[in-house]
């Protein structure tokens, strides 16, 4: 029956039956395989003369559903039809000659080769082209971790390459989390062609350390160094946003990345499950293609709902350190540089501003005041702790401050609060490091002041451009410049001020939402954190602004 008939006879539509590899995209945040529009949104990024080239070498060093290699083989398959008129010949020659994979898991092997051969078994009459061995040219590669030896010579720690901590290692029936490419096992001598032309791959993007005392380790960066360090032609690969401004054990690599005039095209995709439906990757993920013989600005790209929203090609340099990821903000950037005023980076604290073991759960205070004691402010109540307790930095404790939440707005909304509510706090109290000390001042009337200031849509529109996820760092504020806090500013008050225009102003209102601070004046313990107040939450009670970013530093 066809359709035409199903709806004569007034039945439903026929159900549209989904492509496998999309439904499979979503199952896994581990390893996550790519969605067949993002691959063919990837391998866009490449000049049109690379699918008639029959001469080219492609390599995805980890595979995980072949989507990638599956679309480039299509295109393949249509540019190279004048190289080649008989399509068995055409395809004998491209998957024979031309594309290579390393699967990141045996499993993932099999449903590479299922997508690309048509048969996991690459010699089966199955198969789109005869091979003479099973894998074919997508085979998975096993790889050992290079753990340092302790006295005793039994291997411990963490890897050397990739940060697995030793307990990955389970025996050779279980997945080791061992990628061949980044560990030298891919490709060995004599397995494949070394000299790839074109490297394109969705890398996975950390190691996961559950339940092996240890934070995920981010590897998806030594997959982008290994691509470059080859010097193919083109490398195209698909990973996280955070590396633009932060990530543990990124600032290298950033700094690389944002001072390679090669990086000639980045689409970023802000929003959150855009790439991948069902799977949340906080700070959104990018695509990116790096060629070998380009050397100039770099055509940034902003993504939404799969449709290009934004493009400007620009230095990415410009951002002082990070990849500023919105266009239409770099206008205001240059415009608020060009006063040359200090950056209120300078009046921020260090991380755990009264000591190391003050964490955002430090059982070490009392929830009742005693003679002497000095007010402790958590997340969501106050302990009274001795002054002994309190590790470093006595001298902030008698000041006028402004404590911002170290947690933040961190998700890719159209629309973001960006920081958490500042509280402006009469001296006499100390912080765990729930909270960054944002400033602090010699009266009532600065600290009051500042605290509206950084609740203005102008001062946290320019933290969002140093800011990817929720965490909040003293550099997240160096855009924000320093001014006279004995004046009250308001947002129009700034726009002015910075010579703005209406359409600028119109942007930071339309992306910034309202925010009011949190006065505490007339004491130093902000009645918002004792019970009744709008933050109290009995200690113990879970507050989920304390939970940490599973690929921040924990530092």
């Amino acid at each position: 029956m066809t359709a035409a008939d199903t709806q004569a006879a007034g039945l439903s539509r026929p159900r549209r039956v989904p492509d496998i590899l999309d439904v499979i995209a979503a199952l896994s945040s581990d390893a996550v395989p790519t969605p067949p529009v993002l691959a063919r949104a990837l391998l866009d990024l490449l000049p049109e003369d690379v699918w008639t080239n029959p001469d080219y070498r492609w390599l995805d060093p980890a595979t995980k559903s072949g989507s990638i290699l599956r679309e480039v083989a299509r295109r393949l398959m249509a540019g190279l039809a004048q190289w080649e008129t008989d399509p068995a010949k055409r395809a004998d020659h491209i998957l024979k000659n031309m594309l290579f994979g390393c699967a990141m898991t045996q499993i993932h092997g099999e449903m590479t080769r299922r997508s690309v051969y048509v048969s996991r078994d690459a010699t089966s009459d199955h198969a789109a082209v005869a091979f003479d061995s099973p894998d074919g040219n997508l085979p998975f590669t096993p790889a050992e971790h290079d753990y340092p030896a302790n006295k005793k010579g039994v291997a411990s720690g963490s890897c050397r390459i990739c940060g697995a901590p030793v307990g990955l290692e389970r025996g050779p029936s279980r997945e080791n989390h061992a990628y061949a490419f980044i560990h030298g096992a891919y490709p060995a001598e004599g397995q494949h062609p070394m000299n790839f032309d074109i490297i394109v791959t969705n890398p996975p993007y950390q190691v996961g350390t559950e339940g092996f005392g240890a934070t995920a380790s981010t590897i998806y960066h030594h997959f982008v160094e290994k691509a470059i360090a080859l010097e193919p032609k083109y490398v195209a690969m698909i990973t996280p946003s955070r590396w633009f401004s932060g990530g543990k054990g990124l600032d290298s690599f950033r700094e690389r990345m944002i001072a390679d005039r090669r990086l000639r095209a980045v689409v970023d995709n802000p929003k959150l499950f855009d790439c991948f439906p069902g799977v949340e990757i906080k700070g959104g993920v990018n695509y990116f293609l790096w060629d070998r013989d380009y050397d100039g600005d770099c055509e940034f790209s902003t993504r939404i709902d799969g449709t290009i929203v934004s493009t400007l090609t620009r230095d990415l340099r410009e951002g002082d350190g990070v990849l500023v990821r919105d266009n239409r903000a770099m206008s205001i950037v240059h415009k608020v540089a060009a006063k040359r005023q200090r950056s209120i980076e300078e009046l921020c604290s260090v991380r755990k501003p009264f000591g190391l073991n003050i964490f955002s759960n430090y059982p070490g205070s009392v929830p009742e005041p005693f003679e002497g004691a000095i007010p402790l402010i958590y997340a969501s109540h106050v302990g009274y702790s001795r002054p002994d307790q309190i590790e470093r930095n006595h001298q902030w404790i008698d000041r006028w401050k402004v404590l911002i939440p170290k947690a933040g707005d961190g998700h890719g909304r159209e629309v973001s609060y960006v920081l958490g509510e500042p509280i402006a706090v009469a001296p006499g109290s100390a912080c765990t490091q729930t909270y960054l000390i944002a400033g602090m001042f010699d009266s009532r009337t600065e600290t009051e002041n500042y605290a509206h200031y950084l609740t203005t849509k102008f001062a946290r529109f320019l933290v969002l451009q140093r800011k990817t996820t929720q965490d909040v760092t003293p550099d997240r504020f160096r855009f924000v410049p320093v001014l006279d806090m004995t004046r009250r500013w308001t947002d129009a008050d700034l726009y002015e001020h910075f010579d703005l225009t209406g359409d600028e102003a119109a942007y930071i209102e339309s992306t910034i939402h309202p925010r009011s601070p949190i006065l505490s004046l007339d004491s130093a313990v902000p009645p918002s954190h004792l019970p009744g107040g709008a933050k109290y939450r009995p200690p113990g009670a879970r507050v989920d602004t304390e939970a940490p970013e599973p690929d921040e530093d924990p530092e």
